[in-house]
């Protein structure tokens, strides 16, 4: 059925997915089509059941089909579906975000985690005058022209630097860094963007010093400083990593949790840097399904659930998971980083420790990951289709869940290690 249907999919859509990174590129072997997912768990279209570990990428941070999230997505279609005009529920998550992050004092809701990215930037453009944006290899912000270069995500995936379609003057302005290193900043420099925690490259946690460090060259040159928490907003604890670290930036970017596994993001910060944001300012956005009443409502349901207990829950069965997985995993042979922040981990065939996007390129080189994931799969667990995307557990996994991906991990391994024939 998969294999009818990719055939399908590839006569009508680009690559046969709307997204690069589901088309199994980097690891080989055809894409499973899921009919219905529950919880923990996917199911695809012939019948198999998946322990998930993709859950949206993180966006079901209560697991799939939440019934609390469907009631709320029920009850919101009955009184239609879009408006294009402004709705309470809008207003009420915005509060909730402001409230949930020290800094955060206005807020514009968007469709997408690019759209959120792409306006944050466009915001500091206009707040300081100035054109210049620095950004980090390997950190992935969205698929706008200025911020593909050296991207992380399905960009790496691919083996792509950037992408095509993108002319030069489009990122003549954008400087790449290597991540946990501070570059140096001058008065051309808009803005700062990057990934608090690193999580389009497999995982790469902060340095210590590194983002405190961002802040003092952004304050020194006076340029703005953008975490881009798509993935980490709200998901690595109940609001931004800034309070996890300590360090505050001028303007946030979130997705993925903040809707509840509908299309939603936001873009938010200082009151002075969002007030340059069209109707108050000259830095136009806008869009027709922006704070969608069926997101907003999904995104309330989500946060309203959400509790700092959960949080811990949550962060001390990921650390369960990780030190479990590292262990049977070298305990076969195979070299192995199983890299673990809070409620993030991710799965690396390296001797060493990954600090940035030159050794995340080096461990994925060595096609380990792509055979393991297929290994994986065969024993009913499903990573993510890449060697650089994290793994995402949500709150409908049970400790038994977490030893049963331990235990089929063990075995995955010793095939990989023994060199058991792999069928793409």
């Amino acid at each position: 059925m998969s294999d009818e249907l990719f055939a399908r999919a590839s006569r009508v859509i680009p690559g046969g997915v709307n997204s690069p990174v589901r088309s199994f590129k980097s690891v080989g072997g055809t894409p499973y089509f899921v009919e219905r997912a529950r919880g923990a768990f996917v199911m695809d279209t012939e019948g198999n059941s998946y322990l998930d570990y993709v859950q949206s990428w993180g966006a079901s941070i209560l697991g799939h089909a939440d019934a609390g999230v469907l009631e709320a997505i029920r009850r919101a279609s009955e009184r239609g579906t879009s408006f294009g005009a402004p709705t309470e529920s809008e207003v009420r998550l915005a509060e909730i975000l402001a409230a949930s992050v020290n800094g955060l004092e206005l807020i514009r809701l968007v469709s997408s985690g690019t759209e959120a990215t792409m306006t944050a930037v466009r915001i500091a453009r206009g707040a300081t005058g100035r054109d210049r944006i620095v950004k980090f290899a390997g950190c992935y912000h969205g698929h706008s022209d200025a911020l593909l270069a050296e991207g992380g995500s399905g960009v790496a995936t691919l083996g792509l630097a950037g992408s095509g379609g993108v002319p030069a003057g489009a990122v003549a302005d954008t400087v790449v860094a290597p991540y946990n290193v501070v570059p140096h900043l001058d008065d051309s420099v808009a803005c700062v963007i990057v990934e608090p925690a690193a999580a389009n490259m497999g995982l790469v946690p902060p340095a210590s010093g590194f983002l405190a460090g961002l802040r003092a060259a952004c304050d020194s040159a006076g340029a703005l400083l953008i975490f881009d928490e798509v993935i980490t907003g709200f998901r690595l604890g109940p609001g931004s990593v800034a309070q996890l670290y300590g360090v505050k930036p001028d303007l946030w970017t979130f997705g993925k949790v903040i809707g509840g596994g509908l299309p939603l993001a936001a873009v938010g910060g200082r009151r002075d840097v969002m007030e340059h944001l069209a109707p108050l300012g000259p830095v136009y956005q806008a869009g027709t399904l922006s704070g969608n009443p069926l997101a907003t409502a999904a995104g309330l349901a989500v946060l309203d659930r959400l509790a700092p207990a959960d949080f811990e829950q949550l962060s001390v069965r990921v650390s369960t998971l990780a030190k479990g997985l590292a262990e049977v995993i070298s305990s076969a042979g195979l070299p192995v980083q199983v890299p673990c922040e809070r409620t993030l981990f991710s799965v690396l065939f390296s001797t060493d420790p990954v600090r940035n996007y030159e050794d995340a390129k080096v461990a994925a080189a060595n096609g380990l990951y792509g055979k393991f994931f297929h290994a994986m799969l065969d024993r009913g667990v499903a990573l993510a289709p890449s060697p650089y995307e994290v793994g995402f557990c949500s709150l409908a996994h049970s400790d038994l869940d977490v030893e049963r991906t331990i235990e089929a991990a063990a075995q995955a391994a010793t095939e990989v290690a023994d060199g058991a024939p792999f069928q793409a």
